[in-house]
């Protein structure tokens, strides 16, 4: 078997087991991926700043998410289609975040029931992702569900009206249920592993969408409730009606401004997730860590208190440092732990965590920190344009 020094090397992984229109799904970014090297390269701008002599010798990496403890800043994010990857890969992540200590959110688009992965982690912190559509008994029922199944914070994704433009899925013939043409019936022939599963498992659903609105399992539905089917009347004042529905915290993720930013925070979410959706929406939109710090400020200068999350470029260990030293609260894993579980299953899943945690806490021993809260801007310093640049070659 394969060594697995660091996430680099369970995408390269991932993208020799899975079939090309499967990993493109995973791997890609809407128009050219302006956005999505940009998220990734954000982290090559800034340096760290080391102290020496510190005593580290007594660290801990301990976060605090609204009075409940995790092992980091970490928090495994949300992510669909991850049956696509993997069976039952939604309940494998949950089980490798609860083993490591971190929260995990269960996207809208899951393969997985809910339930199902809450009984695949009774003890793990569940948060739920949700997106509206036009029919909102949807959202409705599944925020019921979800509260029924002991899941304690609420993600409401707010930057998809619409679906962004994806080139790489167009070119693969990327539609659901999957159509095996005769290129893909040949990429499937490369790739054994990933085909026998999918006969043998058969191909993912849109499970929690087909039990929130009381229907059979139909991929092509269910796919186009989400894809053209969104609730484009939503507005700021419906954060309302996700409170009358939802008594734990409220999230608002999406946020790229801090004119929305402040909208979040005067409408009473108790936390926002800078975050351009992995780069999969606008094509040409800022890195969400780039944006971090004006947020953070503008939020710091009064109103309730708004925990920041951030997400979007996540590799190293290191990356979570930089984007805690630059003000946040958390941060949520996208691809990384999915190139785990698409590589090794759960196996994967649970490496790639382990190894990002390796990585922060090396990191912030090395700094001389011992503790989340040492890590501050001052430990960072910005590169110049140039050694940016080859810090994360393209």
């Amino acid at each position: 078997m394969h060594a697995f020094s660091c996430v680099e090397d369970y995408r390269r992984a991932a993208r020799r087991r899975l079939t090309k229109l499967a990993f493109d799904y995973l791997e890609g970014g809407a128009e050219d991926g302006d956005a999505l090297r940009r998220n990734r390269d954000a982290f090559g701008q800034w340096g760290f700043s080391p102290r020496v002599l510190t005593d580290t010798s007594q660290m801990s990496s301990a976060a605090t998410f609204w009075g409940r403890e995790a092992a980091a800043p970490m928090v495994v994010g949300p992510t669909g289609l991850n049956g696509l990857f993997w069976p039952r890969a939604d309940e494998l992540l949950a089980r490798a975040a609860a083993d490591a200590g971190l929260p995990f959110v269960l996207s809208t688009a899951s393969t997985s029931l809910l339930e199902d992965v809450r009984a695949a982690v009774p003890d793990g912190e569940l948060w739920l992702q949700l997106y509206v559509q036009q029919d909102r008994r949807i959202a409705e029922s599944m925020m019921r569900r979800a509260r029924e199944a002991g899941f304690r914070t609420l993600l409401l994704t707010v930057d998809t009206p619409v679906h962004g433009k994806r080139d790489h899925d167009t070119r693969n013939g990327f539609k659901l249920p999957l159509r095996f043409t005769p290129r893909l019936l040949a990429d499937c022939m490369r790739h054994p592993h990933w085909s026998w599963q999918m006969l043998a498992h058969g191909a993912p659903q849109l499970r929690n969408i087909a039990k929130s609105t009381g229907e059979r399992a139909d991929l092509a539905r269910h796919a186009a409730m989400l894809s053209r089917q969104m609730d484009l009347s939503l507005r700021w004042d419906d954060l309302g009606w996700v409170r009358r529905h939802w008594p734990g915290e409220v999230l608002v993720k999406g946020i790229q401004t801090v004119e929305d930013a402040r909208l979040a925070q005067a409408h009473g979410a108790d936390g926002i997730v800078v975050s351009n959706h992995g780069g999969r929406q606008l094509g040409s939109t800022l890195a969400p860590l780039e944006l971090l710090p004006p947020i953070v400020e503008a939020l710091d200068v009064g109103g309730p208190r708004v925990a920041v999350f951030v997400d979007g470029g996540v590799r190293r260990g290191a990356d979570v440092v930089k984007a805690v030293a630059l003000g946040a609260r958390g941060v949520l894993l996208g691809r990384a732990p999915l190139y785990g579980v698409a590589a090794r299953g759960g196996e994967g899943a649970a490496d790639v965590l382990a190894l990002l945690l390796g990585e922060l806490r090396t990191t912030m021993q090395l700094l001389g920190c011992t503790r989340v809260d040492d890590l501050i801007a001052q430990r960072l310093a910005r590169l110049p344009a140039i050694q940016a640049n080859q810090a994360n070659p393209l």
